[in-house]
């Protein structure tokens, strides 16, 4: 199911937890009553709402407008093709918004193991290094 159009290059989604209408309108390249048109129809997608009914787009449902918006716009899926697409399992394995945030943590525990070494290998250099001062400053305990 692939149309003609050529994908659009989506600007980086920036790290705030909260983000308005026109943001993720800016984000994801679609108008905003095409979002609240979205809300509508696809039921996983539900922005707080706060001081009269201002909409506050969360991390996930950005990345999930993205889905969307790919399902539709660059897959040629109908509205609700989209909608039992996003809801089947296998789509949901091979698309997981938090996978972002799995790969944040294993590259973090990769850093951290790799900071662990590093911290290893230089308390035992500083520690080579001080009984090796104490033995050419004279000092013999023997003696």
């Amino acid at each position: 199911m692939s149309t003609s159009e050529t994908p659009v290059n989506l600007p980086p989604i920036p790290a705030k937890r909260y983000f308005t209408i026109g943001e993720v309108s800016e984000l994801c390249c679609v108008k905003p009553h095409v979002l609240r048109y979205w809300e509508q129809e696809f039921t996983q997608l539900k922005p707080l709402k706060r001081r009269g009914n201002r909409r506050y787009y969360q991390h996930h449902e950005v990345l999930l407008i993205r889905r969307i918006r790919h399902l539709l716009y660059e897959e040629g899926f109908t509205i609700s093709g989209a909608r039992n697409r996003l809801g089947d399992v296998a789509d949901r394995a091979a698309y997981d918004p938090e996978a972002a945030v799995r790969l944040t943590s294993t590259e973090l525990q990769a850093l951290r193991s790799d900071l662990t070494a590093i911290r290893d290998s230089l308390a035992s250099a500083l520690q080579e290094s001080s009984s090796q001062a104490d033995t050419q400053s004279g000092f013999n305990i023997a003696s």
